[in-house]
């Protein structure tokens, strides 16, 4: 055999089953239950807001990699589970343009100016959410209560499209929809004014964990079921798309605290349990914290990064000027990253810690 028959190639020369397409594949399969219960709850608006943020995000990030001359990335599905996940971020009656500017901003300040797919230090979805959080708090915060797809008080399928391009459901008729506090949100205000938590979470849409579970209660769309958003988790625990550091450190983080100033005074502060149904803990925990390339890869700092964003997510939903900081909680904690990696990696057998 001559050399000039030989062919020459770098390692690895064994490749796994994982390929980009098929990962994001699976976390958006895994976001399915949890995506058509908010459909279910909030009815037609909720679809619209969904699809207009995915596809505003695939848009954008099509748009954007032509002008730079290279081949579209839009198959490897990212840029649709970016739009998703900032969809389940999103009021379920979010005006069109807060979806548009949402994706676009997720797309362009999020991903693709630090150079794409691989490169961004903060979670695209989750900084577009605080971005509009901070720009636009009243439509970020106008929660209709939920009135099922098929109920009596739903919206039928144009009207719908009508509400989300016009904020009217018909001409010159401004819609006339029920709107609550979050949980969370009622919880904070009602506290602050000197009631307990019991008092507090009563009232006209009484709080209750049955129906929290099930997702109905007002909230962003994200915030629509724990249960199914446990299952899509424990889906990706199974595939190994994730691992157990992230999540469970999260959510611990979170409900110990929340254990600990509850046994302090009940009458103050919520149970655990209330915590984890409530809010985008669950979503949190399995689907944003634990984005690969904005999170740390070694399992030490894995841990310290999610114990970090529940932590911080009980101090801002406890004592901070929002009800609700698994947002701002996961993109500070995104900033400490290059410093987990570099004080948490293993010691090269025979080295020192001084020589690496």
């Amino acid at each position: 055999m001559s050399p000039s028959s030989l062919s020459f190639t770098s390692s690895p020369h064994v490749h796994g089953g994982d390929s980009i397409p098929r990962i994001m594949h699976t976390v958006i399969l895994a976001l399915v239950p949890a995506t058509l219960l908010s459909i279910l709850v909030f009815g037609w608006p909720a679809l619209w807001v969904i699809v207009i943020t995915t596809l505003t995000a695939v848009v954008t990030e099509h748009l954007l990699v032509k002008l730079r001359l290279r081949p579209s990335p839009v198959g490897d599905l990212s840029a649709a589970l970016t739009g998703l996940l900032l969809a389940l971020t999103l009021p379920p009656h979010a005006p069109w343009w807060i979806c548009v500017v949402g994706g676009i901003f997720a797309i362009l300040l999020g991903k693709q100016v630090y150079g794409g797919l691989g490169y961004n230090m903060f979670n695209p979805a989750l900084i577009a959410r605080v971005f509009l959080l901070i720009s636009f708090p009243v439509e970020m915060t106008t929660w209709p209560h939920p009135v099922g797809l098929f109920g009596e008080e739903a919206l039928a399928f144009g009207d719908a499209l009508a509400l989300i391009f016009t904020g009217h459901v018909a001409p010159g008729e401004v819609m006339d929809a029920i709107s609550s506090a979050t949980p969370l949100g009622q919880y904070r205000i009602e506290v602050s004014l000197g009631k307990t938590v019991q008092e507090a979470l009563g009232g006209t849409y009484a709080f209750s964990y049955f129906n929290a579970t099930g997702g109905l209660v007002a909230g962003s769309l994200g915030e629509t079921s724990a249960l199914f958003l446990t299952a899509g988790g424990i889906f990706l625990l199974k595939k190994r798309v994730i691992t157990w550091h992230i999540p469970l450190s999260m959510l611990a983080g979170c409900l110990i605290p929340a254990v600990l100033f509850w046994l302090i005074d009940g009458t103050k502060y919520p149970d655990p349990i209330f915590h984890l149904i409530t809010g985008g803990l669950v979503l949190g925990a399995f689907f944003m914290a634990t984005d690969m390339v904005t999170s740390p890869v070694t399992p030490l700092g894995q841990i310290i990064f999610g114990a970090g964003c529940g932590l911080l997510t009980y101090i801002i939903r406890t004592w901070g000027g929002y009800p609700e900081g698994v947002s701002f909680a996961i993109v500070i904690m995104n900033a400490t990253v290059p410093l987990l990696d570099q004080y948490t990696r293993p010691v090269i057998y025979g080295k020192t810690k001084k020589n690496i």
